[in-house]
């Protein structure tokens, strides 16, 4: 008989079975992971919890409270405050003749502002999937070098994915990247909610010396269903006020940095 996953790992795979098939029965999944019927529930029930998934009569679909995607516009109306703060943090990090990978997202593009600002800055060279952020960037050139990742273009947030995003960015190492992301859970890891962006931002965490994840209060605790790295595979966490104590306490104790930006 085959040897039974460890929980979390179990969890993750129940999670990509649910998102690619949208609704998996709880004996489908039981036959599938060598576990209990009351197994399955109560992974579900988890998944439910962290907004993952929504759980029906008899299994679970995709489409929990906080899978739905939100635009581009709608996030930069959301902990505005929150997210400038982070991105101050997290531009002061950066000196000059650094080279980084800013992903795309509205954290992110508070980070642009926030480096484009920084008049001492000088030779900086940003990478980017965000046609919003390059705009941003545009401002600091000629002292910023803007790169731009190429790709398909996504209309809800203005990024650039597959193909070609992951050919520029195989070629290419950054001293440091800022990931954003929709979760951020002491075993899910972090997540986006949209597979495609979730793909690349795996991609720019590999091409950077430090990865940082630059993500507000309202992500931790949550886990959706694009894996873009485990809790080791990044340095450290950037988040802001509205950040559950007890949720920063369960990533510190994963052994994740975390910096709180009041």
């Amino acid at each position: 008989m085959t040897e039974p996953l460890p929980a979390a790992l179990r969890r993750e795979r129940m999670l990509e079975l649910i998102g690619r098939h949208g609704f998996m029965r709880v004996g489908d999944l039981s036959e599938a992971f060598h576990v209990s019927d009351v197994t399955v529930r109560t992974d579900l029930d988890l998944l439910d919890r962290q907004q993952s998934i929504r759980r029906v009569h008899g299994g679970a679909v995709l489409g929990g409270a906080g899978m739905r995607e939100p635009s581009f516009e709608e996030a930069l109306e959301s902990s505005a405050e929150e997210k400038r703060h982070i991105a101050q943090v997290a531009a002061a990090a950066v000196e000059s003749g650094t080279s980084l990978i800013l992903d795309v997202g509205t954290t992110t593009t508070a980070i642009a502002r926030a480096l484009v600002d920084r008049t001492d800055l000088e030779d900086v060279t940003v990478i980017t999937n965000g046609l919003t952020i390059a705009l941003e960037l545009e401002k600091a050139i000629p002292r910023f070098q803007v790169i731009v990742t190429g790709g398909s273009l996504r209309p809800l947030q203005h990024s650039l994915v597959e193909p070609l995003a992951s050919v520029l960015l195989g070629r290419m190492h950054a001293d440091l990247a800022f990931i954003g992301c929709t979760g951020v859970h002491p075993t899910g890891g972090v997540t986006n909610v949209n597979l495609p962006e979730a793909d690349l931002k795996r991609v720019m965490v590999g091409a950077a010396s430090r990865a940082v994840v630059v993500a507000d209060g309202s992500k931790l605790g949550r886990t959706h269903l694009g894996r873009i790295a485990a809790i080791d595979e990044v340095d450290e966490l950037i988040t802001g006020a509205s950040a559950d104590t007890a949720a920063i306490a369960g990533l510190r104790a994963a052994g994740l940095a975390v910096t709180l930006a009041a």
